[in-house]
Parts: C-alpha cells; sequence; structure tokens
C-alpha cells in the first residue's frame, strides 16, 4: 500500500487552492466578522464536485474516494477552518451515511441534491447529556401507525439550520434490548417536517462561519421507512461515521497547520526589529520549523489512514490509524496557531490578522468528532490495554 498522493490527487488539489484563493480568501474575514453561511459558495463547492468525492456517479458524484475528500478539506481549511468544515460534516455526516445504510429509495431521494451541493444535511448526534457518552442518548422515536414519531433534542449540530438544509439524520431511542441497554436506531427527519425546529444558531467562539445550531423534536413525525439502516444499528453506524469524520477532522486541522506555517514565513521574512527579518533570530525561526514538522508529521499520518480507508483495510487497523491522525493533527493544529499568534506579536492578536481566526477556530478540532481524551482511549484500547 502507498501513500503517495496520485498525479491526479495533486492535480485535485490544485483546483481546489485555486477555488479557495478566488472564492472565499477575499472575503472571509467578513463572513466571519458578519458570521454568515455563505449558501452561494456551498453551491459553487457542488458545481466544482467537492460534495460529490465519495459518491457514485448514479449519484452525481465522481467516485474518487476518501482521499480526495481530504484533499479538498484539507485546502479549504488552508484559507478557512469554517468552510473545512462544512464541507466535511457536508460529505462525512450528511452524505456518507446515507450512502453506506440507506436504501436505494433513501439514496435516490435525498442523494443527488446533496452531492450536486444544492442541499445541505446534518447529523444529530450530540445532545445535553449525551457527548461523549453517546449511549445515553435520551431522544426517542416510537412507531406509531407506521410512523416515527420524535421527541427529544439535539446539539451543537453542523449544517442543520442553513436555508439549503434538506435533511437531518437523528440517533435516538427505539426501545430496550434485552439486556437492559437502550435499542439506538437512526431516523431522517426532513427539514420542515412539523415538530422538528432548528433553534437559532450558537454563538460561537470560532467557526462563526459554520452553520450550527441546537435541535428540538415535538412529536415530530416521519414515515417508518425513514429509518436509515437496520433497527437497532444506529450505535454501530455512528461508530463507523466517526472512524471516518476523525480522518476527515485531521485532513482540516492539516489545512490549519499549513495556513500558520505559510502566514509565518511570510511574516518573519517581512517584518524587522533591530534592522533584520525576524526569521533570522533562532527564536523564531526554530517555532516556524516545528510548524514545518508538524505539517508533515499530521499530513502523513492522516493521507495513511485515508489511504487504508480506500484500500478497504481491516477495521481495526483503520480505526486506530484514524484515532492517531486525528489526535496527533487536532492538538498539533492548537499548538500551531498559539506559535503563529507568538509570531505575529501583538498584530497576532488583532482580529484583522488570519492568525486570530485561526487560533478562535482550532480548539474545537479537539472536541468535534471525538475529544482527544476518546481518542486517547481508542489508541489505548487498540494496544490491547485494559482500558475502561
Amino acid at each position: 500500500m502507498t501513500f503517495t498522493l496520485s498525479a491526479e490527487h495533486e492535480s485535485f488539489r490544485q483546483s481546489v487552492r485555486e477555488f479557495a484563493a478566488a472564492e472565499i480568501a477575499p472575503h472571509v474575514a467578513q463572513w466571519d466578522k458578519d458570521h454568515h453561511f455563505p449558501v452561494d459558495v456551498v453551491h459553487k463547492m457542488g458545481d466544482l464536485g467537492l460534495f460529490g468525492t465519495t459518491a457514485p456517479e448514479a449519484y452525481g458524484g465522481a467516485d474518487g474516494g476518501f482521499t480526495s475528500l481530504c484533499v479538498a478539506i484539507e485546502e479549504l481549511g488552508r484559507v478557512d477552518q469554517s468552510i473545512g468544515v462544512t464541507l466535511e460534516a457536508g460529505v462525512g455526516l450528511g452524505i456518507n451515511p446515507i450512502l453506506t445504510f440507506g436504501t436505494e429509495e433513501q439514496k435516490s431521494t435525498w442523494l443527488p441534491d446533496l452531492v450536486a451541493g444544492k442541499t445541505l444535511a446534518g447529523f444529530g448526534l450530540t445532545e445535553p447529556g449525551a457527548g461523549s457518552d453517546a449511549g445515553a442518548t435520551k431522544t426517542r422515536a416510537m412507531l406509531d401507525n407506521g410512523e416515527w414519531v420524535v421527541n427529544g433534542s439535539k446539539q451543537f449540530i453542523t449544517n442543520s439550520g442553513s436555508d439549503i438544509t434538506s435533511l437531518v439524520t437523528v440517533t435516538a431511542r427505539t426501545g430496550d434490548r434485552g439486556d437492559g441497554r437502550p435499542e439506538i436506531s437512526t431516523i431522517i427527519v426532513p427539514s420542515g417536517t412539523p415538530g422538528f425546529v432548528a433553534e437559532p444558531a450558537y454563538d460561537k467562539l470560532g467557526w462563526h462561519i459554520s452553520d450550527t445550531h441546537p435541535l428540538t423534536f415535538t412529536d415530530a413525525r416521519v414515515p417508518e421507512d425513514h429509518l436509515l439502516g437496520e433497527r437497532g444499528r444506529g450505535f454501530a453506524q455512528f461508530l463507523a461515521t466517526l472512524d471516518d469524520g476523525r480522518v476527515a477532522i485531521a485532513a482540516l486541522a492539516v489545512g490549519c497547520i499549513q495556513a500558520c506555517l505559510d502566514l509565518c514565513v511570510q511574516y518573519a521574512g517581512e517584518r524587522t526589529t533591530f534592522g533584520k527579518p525576524i526569521g533570522a533570530k533562532q527564536g523564531v525561526a526554530f517555532q516556524i520549523a516545528d510548524l514545518a514538522v508538524m505539517v508533515e508529521a499530521g499530513r502523513a499520518l492522516t493521507y495513511q489512514a485515508a489511504a487504508m480507508k480506500d484500500a478497504g483495510a481491516p477495521l481495526k487497523d483503520f480505526k486506530q490509524a484514524a484515532a492517531i491522525a486525528k489526535l496527533y493533527t487536532s492538538e498539533a493544529a492548537v499548538t500551531a496557531t498559539r506559535i503563529a499568534t507568538q509570531v505575529f506579536g501583538g498584530y497576532g492578536f488583532m482580529e484583522e490578522y488570519p492568525v486570530a481566526r485561526f487560533y478562535r477556530d482550532a480548539k474545537i478540532l479537539e472536541i468535534g468528532e471525538g475529544t482527544s481524551e476518546v481518542q486517547r482511549i481508542l489508541i489505548a484500547r487498540g494496544l490491547g490495554l485494559p482500558v475502561e
């Protein structure tokens, strides 16, 4: 198995980089300031084929594989993390669960517009009392005359309340198992369903451009055939979804680190103190050298895991690689933004400089799609340690 990106991947990378430079970079500071979600750019991302990287041609996709998705996320994240996570969640949490577990009818109904970037989908997992402990889900879905009746709430759900959100997939308790554990299933709830409300968007520390809402369900009724996958398999389904998502978040983190490196190299070559560029001083140069190491290490871990996914590597091996990539890159990104802010000095504390935005955006990388603590548990278990 090789982890070197192909010529096709590098060509695709260049296309995404040019798109991000032309369509995102000139506007992103204002969007961030205004907390504006740019629907028109999402549509343009769809036109470029970014939402269709993992989908088959039958649904309008390119069937380009998981590595292609990571390349696109990295390049978007290099310009803005919010736009990068819009793609990451749109594909990894919106499209892929339907693509992986959906019936042919569900796929043909929802995927074409999602793949084309005309609509977005959210993944309703986290709740006020069920984050890392997803098994503590309180949301319920009960069958009544051929319909699922959903009641409960979700929080921190990306792409869930935009003008183009078409659905959310919701994990819910649909009964109890014989051993006393909850039976968790996944239900597709279309936007506009009576009783389903996307509450006002969060006022977040970072990811200001990303669409993120709490959700409430009050006797929200959907047809029985809106069950996604097998009844009672929701827990296993979202674990598989999160395995993929961890690698995608790692790609987003690599984009963040690369942005910090690029910004610091430029600034340290231009900013002078005591008659010399600050990059001539070891105290600055060594920190920037560390950023280069983080980029190379993080990229290698990320694309190794992505290649394993595309090659159909054993699940145990992929899960371990995904957790390692996510843990390293997310923590490295937080460190990288701190270094970049320090290199920029007082300017790094000013919102007019992009390092301030990357600094705010980076912290969530250690939390979303599995906290650093969860990753360490998974890695330890993968080593055979008896971690509770």
